[in-house]
């Protein structure tokens, strides 16, 4: 029997976060979505204090948490939580890895934080028609966002160091981490769909 608070035409549209947390009154969904983008926000804050040990270079979760956001919100809420995590920063507020303040954004990780925005968009926008729930899908979805991140920040970082530099500095290093939170967010999100489904026939 389904679940009365999932009803099927929404499960068969929604994002994720939709699914779990449906609402129908513009005003319950601004209070939702007000919630959801603080808590993201939060999230990707702690991210960006979490090392992981990886040969050649550690590397934060941050990556990963903006995939999962991306393809859980879809990309407007996805949207307006990283934006509003990168605005903490810029004001100043200690979220990124070693603090905040422009200077980041000027600085060779600058490129990589407008792509989080960019890669958000995109896998946002992918996962609202559906390419969050298989694995088949989400692995495109989820490398294109990847993708995204580096094609900034090299491009950012190029400009400021060269080419070559930029790629030896700002993308070989972080191929492998990179390869494994790919693999993770592309598990995640289909398994959290999966404890939906569940859930919604109980």
């Amino acid at each position: 029997m389904a679940h009365a608070g999932i009803a099927q035409d929404t499960f068969a549209s929604a994002t994720l976060v939709n699914s779990l947390w449906p609402v129908e009154e513009r005003a319950q969904r601004l209070g939702r979505d007000l919630v959801l983008a603080l808590l993201g926000a939060a999230i990707l804050t702690i991210s960006a204090k979490i090392q992981m040990p990886m040969f050649p270079v550690p590397m934060t979760m941050q990556t990963y948490v903006v995939m999962v956001i991306a393809m859980a919100y879809g990309w407007q809420l996805g949207l307006a939580t990283v934006g509003l995590y990168l605005a903490q920063g810029l004001v100043g507020l200690p979220v990124f890895a070693t603090g905040g303040g422009f200077a980041y954004f000027a600085g060779p990780t600058g490129g990589y934080l407008i792509g989080f925005l960019v890669a958000t968009l995109a896998m946002g926008w992918l996962a609202e028609r559906g390419w969050d729930r298989r694995l088949l899908l989400v692995i495109p979805a989820v490398t294109l966002g990847t993708v995204i991140f580096f094609l900034c920040g090299v491009a950012w970082l190029s400009v400021l160091i060269g080419f070559d530099r930029a790629l030896e500095a700002g993308l070989l290093p972080f191929v492998p981490g990179a390869a494994a939170k790919l693999v993770l967010a592309a598990a995640t999100v289909p398994a959290a769909w999966h404890f939906v489904k569940r859930f919604r026939e109980t």
